[in-house]
């Protein structure tokens, strides 16, 4: 089969071959999937920079999600067929023609569902989820701030919070994807070029009982200034850590300044980290709970993933400098 390989760590034009590799076997549990399309994620960016821990040593094929049809079952998989079009979870592999998912991390498909908006409902949609209704608990009226608000994650937030009918400030870095935002829903867009988010909303003289962050550093050190007693933040990613070196990571650490529990305790605050990866390690069964939940909510009609660049597999490059120059609204897709 053929396979996107990162070979090195670098620059997008560069970082990738598209090499002949053998197709993996499914093991007990598993299924083979014949992959059609697969989504880009940060973390790919991240890990294509030499900056993300948890990405397979090189040479590897990176991937978080994938859409296709069941190819070959391994043993004692139940529920699922030869041929139905599903999405997966995987566990990187999905930059390939085939992949392997376990049988609790995949889901059937609803014939109606583009491979974009397919690929979007794993990771982001499943971020999402998990945050939004499973770590936290969103209520009519809440407060409500999403960090990168036009991104894949950020906009199946949007769709989560309007359905709880909270009040929505979202961010975003051009004017383009403030329009975005409002027809998303957001009541309050900031663009954060041009203004200081934290003193945007201390002006509004409002604070924020749920922070949703993928930025982390100095943005998760102003979210601590606008948080209401009784808030959360929830973390589940490290932007603003987009380039290398020891001078960077450090300024990207320290920015996320000094937290003492005895201040958590005092104000009924709460910090919440959210790393889909180690879900889907630790506690497969809570994935396979979330990927039913979110299949569910679109079939429902309450969620809309939106797909904001296609791809072909020979674009990888530009696929990643697209999302890594963060000119994406929504889903990038990647098709075979």
């Amino acid at each position: 089969m053929k396979a996107i390989q990162l070979v090195k760590n670098g620059n997008a034009s560069s970082a990738f071959e598209v090499k002949a590799i053998e197709t993996p076997s499914p093991k007990s549990g598993q299924v083979l999937i014949k992959v059609e399309a697969f989504g880009l994620n940060y973390a790919d960016v991240m890990a294509r920079n030499g900056l993300y821990a948890d990405a397979p040593p090189l040479p590897s094929v990176l991937g978080y999600e994938a859409v296709g049809t069941i190819n070959k079952l391994g043993a004692n998989v139940q529920g699922f067929e030869i041929g139905q079009k599903v999405v997966a979870f995987t566990r990187f592999g999905a930059y390939a023609e085939y992949c392997i998912a376990d049988q609790r991390a995949i889901a059937i498909l609803p014939e109606t569902i583009s491979n974009g908006a397919a690929v979007a409902l794993a990771t982001q949609y499943c971020t999402a989820y998990f945050s939004a209704l499973e770590m936290v608990n969103l209520h009519e009226g809440d407060n409500v701030l999403i960090h990168a608000a036009a991104g894949g994650v950020g906009t199946a937030l949007i769709q989560l919070a309007k359905e709880k009918s909270c009040n929505i400030y979202g961010t975003a870095g051009s004017q383009y994807k403030l329009d975005y935002l409002k027809q998303q829903g957001v009541d309050f867009p900031i663009n954060y070029r041009k203004e200081d988010f934290a003193e945007h909303i201390q002006k509004l003289n409002v604070r924020m009982d749920v922070i949703f962050d993928p930025v982390g550093g100095s943005s998760f050190k102003r979210d601590k200034t606008i948080l209401a007693h009784g808030g959360r933040i929830i973390c589940f990613g490290g932007s603003e850590r987009s380039s290398g070196g020891i001078i960077q990571t450090l300024k990207f650490v320290l920015g996320f300044g000094f937290m003492s529990p005895i201040g958590l305790l005092m104000k009924s605050q709460g910090v919440i980290g959210v790393n889909m990866l180690r879900v889907a390690d630790h506690k497969p069964r809570v994935l396979q709970r979330i990927i039913k939940g979110v299949i569910e909510l679109f079939n429902q009609g309450k969620i809309k993933p939106h797909v904001g660049g296609s791809f072909k597999a020979d674009e990888i490059a530009e696929a990643h400098n697209f999302l890594e120059n963060r000119k994406s609204i929504g889903k990038i897709v990647v098709e075979w």
